[in-house]
This record gives C-alpha cells, sequence and structure tokens, in this order.
C-alpha cells in the first residue's frame, strides 16, 4: 500500500485548466495522486486551505457522484460552490457564460455532452476549467481510480489493468493515464466500439517511454489473463439511447461474469465508475462480490478532487 505523504503542499499546476487528462504531465499527475493520499489521510490539515474560493459547477447531464464530490471537495476546503443544470449555448453563449462566470467565481467545472463545450468554456474563461466529463475524457474520474489501485496494490509501476466493453471516453483516460505512470493496460471491445485511434496512438507512444504494455484485442479473456484489476464501464451511455439495443446485443461476450474475473489474478480487483447496470456489464455476483472495489472508486473521487483543486486554485 502507498504510503501517504502527510503534510504534501500543493504546487500549481502549469497548465491553467484541465481539459483533458493530457493538460497534466506525468509529474503532475503523480503528485495529485499524492496529495490525494495526504488530503485523505489527514483532512483537518487542508479544512481552510481553499477559504473563500467558489465553484461554479455547469452540468448538462445528471450526476451523483460527480456533482456530490465536487460540492463536498471544495466545501471541505473552506470554499463553497454554486450550480446550474442545463444544456449550455441553448440560452445564451458559452463564450458569455464563461465570461460572467470568471467575474463571480474562482473555477469552473462542467459535465458536458461535448468535449468541444469544454473546449470553448476554456477559451474563454479566465479561471479554471474543470472536465468533469465529456464524450471524450473522463479525467477526475481515472485519477480516483489510480489512487484506489495504488491503495489495493502500491506502487503503480507493473499493475496490470483490464477493460472489458465499450472503448468510451472511461476507457480513452485510464489508457493515457495507465500508458504514462507505467501501468499495463489491455483493452478488449467489439471492433465497432475500439476507443478513439488518436488516444491509442498518443498512448503508445507514452508507453515507450514509461514501460507499460498496451494491448488491444476483441476477446476479453485474453485481456484480462493475469490483471491485477478489470474494469468494465456501462454499454450505454447518456445521449446514446436510440443505440441501447444493437450495443447490448454487440457486448454480452464482454459482460465481467466470475468467468472473466476467474481468468485474471486470484487478488485481482473489480473496478466501474457507476453508476452500473447489474445483468448488463456486469454480473451482480461480482460488483457484490469481496473482489469489488467500486465503493472505493467512489470515496476516492473526493479526495483526488479536493487534490486537483489544491493545485489549480491554492
Amino acid at each position: 500500500m502507498a504510503v501517504p505523504i502527510m503534510h504534501k503542499a500543493a504546487r500549481k499546476m502549469a497548465q491553467s485548466h484541465l481539459r483533458s487528462d493530457l493538460d497534466m504531465t506525468t509529474g503532475e499527475l503523480t503528485e495529485i495522486l499524492d496529495l490525494a493520499d495526504a488530503v485523505k489521510s489527514n483532512p483537518k490539515r487542508y479544512a481552510t486551505a481553499l477559504a473563500g474560493r467558489y465553484l461554479a459547477l455547469l452540468f448538462e447531464k445528471p450526476s451523483l457522484r460527480t456533482r456530490m464530490t465536487f460540492e463536498l471537495a471544495i466545501k471541505q476546503l473552506g470554499g463553497d460552490s454554486v450550480f446550474a443544470e442545463g444544456r449550455l449555448g441553448e440560452r445564451e453563449p458559452i463564450e458569455d457564460v464563461a465570461r460572467n462566470l470568471d467575474r463571480w467565481t474562482h473555477a469552473i467545472a462542467a459535465r458536458t455532452f461535448s468535449q468541444q463545450t469544454i473546449e470553448d468554456l476554456a477559451r474563454w474563461s479566465a479561471v479554471p476549467v474543470i472536465n468533469a466529463l465529456s464524450d471524450m475524457y473522463h479525467p477526475c474520474q481515472a485519477l480516483a481510480d489510480f489512487q484506489t489501485l495504488r491503495e489495493k496494490f502500491g506502487e503503480l509501476r507493473g499493475v496490470k489493468l483490464a477493460y472489458c466493453g465499450d472503448g468510451n471516453n472511461v476507457a480513452h483516460s485510464l489508457l493515457l493515464n495507465a500508458s504514462r505512470l507505467g501501468v499495463d493496460f489491455s483493452i478488449a471491445t467489439p471492433a465497432a466500439y475500439q476507443p478513439h485511434a488518436k488516444i491509442v496512438s498518443q498512448s503508445c507512444e507514452f508507453a515507450k517511454e514509461s514501460g507499460a504494455k498496451i494491448v488491444l484485442t476483441q476477446d476479453p479473456l485474453e485481456a484480462v489473463q493475469a490483471a491485477h484489476a478489470v474494469y468494465t464501464d456501462v454499454w450505454i451511455s447518456m445521449g446514446q439511447e436510440a443505440e441501447s439495443e444493437r450495443r447490448k446485443a454487440t457486448m454480452i461476450p464482454y459482460q465481467v461474469d466470475e468467468r472473466i474475473m476467474t481468468a485474471a489474478r486470484k487478488d485481482a480487483i473489480f473496478m466501474h465508475c457507476l453508476p452500473a447496470k447489474r445483468g448488463q456489464e456486469v454480473a451482480p455476483e461480482v460488483i457484490e462480490s469481496r473482489a469489488s472495489a467500486v465503493f472505493d472508486q467512489a470515496e476516492n473521487r473526493l479526495h483526488a478532487q479536493k487534490a486537483l483543486l489544491l493545485m489549480l486554485l491554492q
């Protein structure tokens, strides 16, 4: 298990925004994970670190974990948040939204359908914009995931993470961060639902430097061989409802069930960003098993996002 850094101070990130995982350098990624451990171990030390800071939450999609953990994170650091829900750019231009909010608040966390919305907010905002989820990336989830992996297995280098299912935004963020942290990553997807070619190419380049092994396959049993962790996500994300039946039929072989978990290491954990559809991407007996780390991941959303806010705002 990683040893928490008890008195870790926050260093300002070089980039002023977190539009994608790549706005964090590899060094900053590790620093955020270290700081997340420190915050989790000694929350009182940081209880007033962001006093007087205000976070705007702009959500185009419903949320439990992302909204609650960002609201709690800023409040537990001494600040506060304001929340607005609705499609950005419909009532007034995104550039106007950004330039209003940067007069009133110190950062904007946006959960959007399109990555372009994140890019537009960042272009016009004078305060940090945080990607709280888009169609291309989910960097805040990935931070919590790698914090959880470190807690379970100690050093990340040499750990194997296997992903089964849709090559979506979560898969993209896991790929980009695993390849930089030296985590072996294998992903099994149907041919029609592979991760974006650009993300794969970037990740393979990072892996050359870190020594991580990146494997893409259509065979879930091949992907999970010797895996320390088996990860999946929903087959139908918000906005993809029209594709439901086709996606379900294609994804059935990728359900994480006991057969899949047995093919991984004996001490393998099961991971999911939640919400989960039991009986679809994961069998009920797996998500409710002792191997399941899904609620550890959910808890670590709070700590990882505290660390991120500290490095952007302190």
